[in-house]
């Protein structure tokens, strides 16, 4: 990880800024990068744009075609699973793989089940297997559309000033991510993302084949409990569940060579099992 990942993320953005990509009357972000081998979509979750990605595609640019999204301003799960279809299509993408992290990992799941023959494979990691009772948990008990959005950006900023302490071994990630939720992410997309978990369907049943389907998930994952993890495997029983034993809800930030080693695996640039770390995580 580097030393300091504002500065790595903001060197990214610069030589690789967003475009925008109009689908069904929304505007999506996007960042295209590499121009051969396997396809790879990544979505990123509520705190995060295309670019929370950096690591993975900067190290995968000169091996795989990568199209990073960062949510559009209206719509919902739903919606944004029919764009993302559209988007594929449209940039020639067909058969890519779709990594979703937390809400992009729900979002993929939708897509996975409801456009299975656009894609190669889905890894959903770090997410939920259900919106089922969600409006009963803060901030989406609130009014998502009518609370002040200082309440909103406070609730997650309160969260995360408990971590951007200097001792604290996600001090980095925190002032990573309190610099998305304090203004690089619009207020109209904030609200989307959580509306959109709040009043999201159930996912339909899965339809890709099992030997493409992946999970990702973390011991230390603090909005994702063990039983959440359980469910989303159950559902999904993927081929292969990842695991990091520490390494927070985002691995893609804080353990990036060992994120970026599974996507390898996944994508068939690396036979099973040479790339993910040895120890105890190779077990799970």
């Amino acid at each position: 990880m580097p030393k300091n990942l504002i500065a790595a993320r903001d060197g990214f953005a610069k030589a690789h800024p967003e475009r925008r990509f109009s689908v069904n009357g929304r505007d999506w972000g996007g960042i295209r990068i590499g121009d051969t081998g396997p396809a790879l979509l990544l979505i990123p979750g509520t705190l995060g744009r295309a670019d929370i990605f950096w690591q993975q595609m900067l190290a995968l640019a000169d091996k795989v075609r990568i199209l990073a999204l960062s949510y559009p301003s209206s719509g919902g799960i739903a919606e944004w699973a029919d764009d993302i279809a559209a988007l594929i299509s449209r940039e020639g993408l067909e058969g890519a793989v779709v990594l979703g992290s937390s809400l992009g990992g729900y979002l993929a799941q939708y897509l996975a089940a409801t456009h299975a023959g656009l894609l190669g494979g889905l890894v959903a990691a770090n997410t939920l297997p259900t919106v089922k009772g969600i409006d009963q948990l803060p901030p989406y008990s609130l009014d998502l559309m009518q609370t002040p959005i200082g309440d909103l950006r406070a609730g997650f900023t309160n969260g995360l000033s408990q971590w951007a302490v200097p001792d604290h071994p996600y001090c980095q990630l925190a002032e990573l991510l309190l610099d998305e939720v304090k203004g690089r992410i619009p207020e109209p997309e904030l609200r989307a993302r959580l509306q959109a978990l709040k009043v999201g369907p159930e996912l339909p049943v899965q339809t890709l084949p099992r030997e493409r389907r992946f999970t990702v998930e973390s011991g230390d994952d603090h909005l994702i409990p063990p039983d959440w993890q359980q469910r989303v495997r159950g559902l999904l029983q993927p081929a292969r569940a990842y695991r990091f034993q520490k390494a927070s809800h985002f691995p893609y930030v804080t353990r990036p060579a060992e994120y970026t080693a599974l996507l390898a695996e996944v994508l068939g640039l690396a036979h099973p099992g040479t790339t993910w770390p040895e120890g105890p995580e190779a077990l799970l």
